[in-house]
């Protein structure tokens, strides 16, 4: 069956860094994720790629980084206050999410902690990086007005608002900060 805008696809996915090999999320052990087509749930392109094969089928997609979540920002690093994390556990590594000055929900990288600094980076985690995305799609089907409307997915495990699903501290299919599936 040929996958088509405001199909629900269920699929297994792994996703890797296509120049090191490194696994950066799965789905392989757990339950399917599953997206409408067409709502901007997942990478754009990687939606592009999707619309491209048959269901159900295995396929190994690379997005390029220019195409995915674009080059790595050097200047996306910033030193704040330390005062300004008054309450949270920092640890080196740890995502924090908070709000743009337009409302955007954003998520930053804790990189160092000093004694009155902190040093976070507002770069997705996957900025830079070619991924390749291996694919287990197993079921497409029409998806229901209900579903078309709110973006969210029946009875599934889904990247299910608008902007894409936070399922883990990484995101789904490439996700970044806040409901990023983008």
């Amino acid at each position: 069956m040929a996958i088509e805008k405001n199909n629900v696809v269920s699929m297994f996915y792994e996703l890797k860094d296509a120049n090191t090999g490194e696994i950066l999320e799965t789905n392989l052990y757990s339950e399917p994720l599953s997206f409408i087509l067409g709502k901007g749930q997942i990478l754009e392109s990687l939606e592009t790629e999707i619309a491209k094969l048959e269901s159900p089928c295995n396929a190994d997609v690379i997005i390029k980084k220019e195409q995915g979540l674009g080059e790595y920002d050097e200047t996306a690093i910033q030193e704040l206050p330390k005062e300004q994390f008054a309450g949270i556990n920092l640890e080196v590594g740890m995502a924090l999410f908070g709000e743009s000055e337009n409302g955007d929900t954003v998520q930053v990288i804790v990189k160092k902690i000093g004694d009155d600094i902190v040093t976070v980076d507002y770069n997705h985690p996957y900025a830079g990086k070619d991924l390749l995305f291996s694919l287990n799609i197993v079921d497409t089907r029409a998806a229901s007005e209900d579903e078309i409307l709110t973006g969210i997915i029946a009875g599934s495990r889904s990247c299910g608002c608008e902007h894409g699903g936070e399922h883990k501290h990484k995101g789904c299919c490439g996700g970044h900060g806040g409901c990023g599936c983008h």
